[in-house]
């Protein structure tokens, strides 16, 4: 969707009103108006609903990549939660005189 434009655009007519003495010719003219409003209107559905099905799909796709990231986070985490605590045992510690 481009910026600037509105469903409604050029599409609007201000004779919504149908007077009693309206004409086989200005009803023919009315309908083919309201064809038009109606595929340009499906046109723009059209539009929104691939615009919103990509957004979904990369939705998605960063949903999976968050969650890969968390895990790696978390794993990090681990990792050096163990390296602290294996490096502060004094068990493994060597004694002063070596």
């Amino acid at each position: 969707m481009h910026e600037g434009a509105t469903m409604n655009g050029d599409t609007q007519h201000k004779d919504s009103i149908m007077s009693d003495a309206t004409t086989p010719d200005e009803l023919a003219r009315r309908l083919e108006a309201l064809e038009s409003r109606i595929a340009y209107q499906e046109h723009w559905l059209d539009t929104l609903d691939e615009a919103v099905a990509g957004q979904e799909r990369r939705l998605t796709q960063l949903e999976r990549i968050n969650a890969l990231m968390q895990e790696r986070l978390r794993d990090q985490q681990r990792t050096l939660q163990e390296g602290d605590a294996a490096a502060s045992r004094p068990e493994d510690e060597r004694p002063p005189h070596y």
